[in-house]
């Protein structure tokens, strides 16, 4: 398992600004990339003379395109910002995570996947997972507010800018927000080894789906697992006894709950 090297050293220390969205730092080429196409990335800082370097001209030429002001500056200010920062950081502005109460009106779509961690505490884990999620095309990643990584610069930068894309929502009873999915029409599935079922040997659910996960070490908590419609498991046929929680993630998603469901699914709109 990965530690975030960078927690606690204030790197990622964010503070708020206005109503609806906090500001933080976001390090690395991909992931300020994409804080600049998602259009959050309020300014870049760029070491002195590296502007001609072929891994940064993408980086730019979004920045232009977005009119995000670009200014150079020594590479001390921006080591002070991220250790390890690759040459460019952005100042972004985070939406807020949506809270419990908004899952039951959020606009999901007829065939809608919603990931859920249950105590997924690493960051780096957190942005594994997430970037699986979001590759799998999940409309959104619910998670815990205490004993649970928050979105910070070593999350989005191992996410590769996923937790940028992917609506978030943090609760603060991961039970009773499974318990809103479900009256939102969600089956929610959840992935534990002790389960009687594999993925192979369980029918694969239809309509709307959550898909819980618990921590690496203690697996989901026993209130999740309880609420949990479906229980499945990854066979395990190798030496190794399990995979890690964003591999577990992955495969589970392009194992059992995408396959037969419709590419592209939409929101439903609202009046």
């Amino acid at each position: 398992m990965h530690r975030d090297r960078s927690a606690g050293d204030g790197v990622t220390e964010r503070r708020r600004d206005g109503p609806g969205s906090t500001e933080t730092v976001v390090s690395g080429r991909r992931a300020v990339l994409e804080a600049v196409r998602a259009g959050i990335a309020k300014r870049l800082l760029v070491v002195r003379g590296v502007r001609s370097t072929e891994g940064l001209r993408d980086v730019l030429s979004a920045a232009e395109e977005w009119a995000v002001p670009v200014r150079e500056t020594e590479r001390a200010e921006l080591d002070r910002l991220a250790p390890d920062h690759r040459g460019v950081v952005a100042m972004v502005r985070i939406p807020r995570p949506i809270g419990e109460r908004e899952l039951a009106s959020w606009p999901f779509g007829d065939e809608d996947v919603v990931v859920v961690l249950d105590g997924i505490i690493d960051p780096q884990n957190l942005g594994a997972a997430a970037r699986s999620a979001e590759a799998a095309g999940a409309a959104m990643l619910v998670t815990r507010t205490r004993r649970s990584a928050d979105v910070t610069d070593a999350a989005i930068r191992a996410s590769a800018g996923a937790l940028i894309h992917l609506p978030h929502a943090r609760v603060a009873n991961i039970a009773r927000a499974l318990a809103r999915l479900q009256e939102a029409g969600f089956t929610v599935v959840g992935l534990d080894e002790r389960a009687g079922r594999t993925v192979f040997e369980q029918d694969r659910p239809t309509g709307r789906v959550a898909i819980a996960l618990g921590s690496e070490g203690d697996g989901l908590a026993r209130l999740t697992r309880e609420s949990c419609d479906v229980l499945v498991r990854l066979p395990m046929r190798g030496r190794v006894a399990s995979l890690n929680a964003s591999a577990s993630l992955a495969a589970a998603l392009y194992a059992f709950v995408l396959p037969g469901r419709t590419e592209g699914s939409t929101p439903e709109t609202t009046e």
